[in-house]
């Protein structure tokens, strides 16, 4: 008899990466009533009838399927055990078989997976998520999220040391730039933009990938507010092709920080269809 658990992951799987949330859904409907811009306006209504048909057929809403990031969420009297851990990640396998994730997994010892010389693994469940980001949550639950991470995304975050100046503004100013640089290399706009600041490069992309994972598009806080404002007056638009939508909004989640003079700043500028993301209590 199969596990309930490893059925709920590869379900939730499918769902992070065929589906958008009502509330981003939303977004693209408010960002098309708003847009001046014809093209723009076009692109993104595009995008919203993509994701339509992609959470109708359960089929990606994008070719680049992403790379398997996973959250887990435990409450104080939850116990995760080896092998729940086995069970969660044999669901990642059979959810990336189902979906289908595109096959990207390389083959090969350390030195062949570098330069790819080993060749691509058929297999889509041969993609290996990446390690679990463990929290704690206040309810009585163990929570899994799973989030469905792209390329180009990575190729254009950026995560380096920001000397604050004893200013937020000043914080704020830099990731506004990079996210300005970001987006428009990026083509695949308009982004969400996720924000991360800790005192390592480690928590700081942590917080990134919590900030998706807490992130809403109707609740935006006024520094989240102030990065997409900002970032949208630069004109960059949906696919680059101008307009007031660069970004539909902004996920920021700051940890603890140190008494020092730089702070540790992670901005990735997600994809039209991220944070594709999906959520399951086990």
């Amino acid at each position: 008899m199969k596990s309930n658990i490893i059925a709920l992951v590869r379900d939730t799987l499918v769902e992070a990466g065929s589906t958008f949330r009502e509330d981003k859904k939303e977004a693209y409907r408010n960002a098309i009533e708003k847009e001046q811009n014809e093209k723009a306006k076009w692109v993104l209504q595009t995008i919203l009838d993509n994701a339509e048909a992609a959470e109708k057929n359960r089929s990606p809403l994008c070719d680049d399927t992403g790379i398997p990031h996973l959250v887990l969420e435990v409450g104080q009297d939850c116990a995760v055990t080896g092998r729940m851990l086995d069970e969660i990640k044999q669901g990642v396998k059979e959810g990336l078989r189902k979906l289908p994730g595109r096959p990207m997994g390389i083959i090969g010892d350390d030195s062949r997976r570098i330069d790819q010389s080993g060749g691509l693994n058929p297999d889509p469940s041969g993609v290996e998520p990446s390690p679990i980001l463990l929290q704690r949550c206040e309810e009585n639950v163990i929570r899994l999220h799973i989030l469905m991470l792209g390329g180009g995304p990575a190729i254009r975050a950026k995560t380096y040391r920001v000397f604050h100046k004893h200013s937020t503004q000043v914080v704020l100013d830099e990731i506004v730039n990079w996210a300005k640089e970001g987006v428009a290399q990026l083509g695949c706009s308009p982004c969400t933009l996720a924000v991360g600041v800790g005192r390592s490069h480690f928590e700081a992309t942590s917080m990134m990938l919590q900030a998706q994972v807490d992130g809403r598009y109707d609740v935006q806080s006024e520094m989240e507010n102030e990065i997409t404002k900002r970032v949208n007056e630069a004109n960059i638009g949906p696919l680059g092709l101008g307009g007031n939508t660069s970004v539909l909004a902004t996920f920021m989640k700051v940890g603890p920080q140190r008494a020092s003079g730089v702070r540790i700043v992670c901005v990735r500028p997600t994809c039209c269809f991220e944070p594709r993301i999906a959520t399951v209590e086990l």
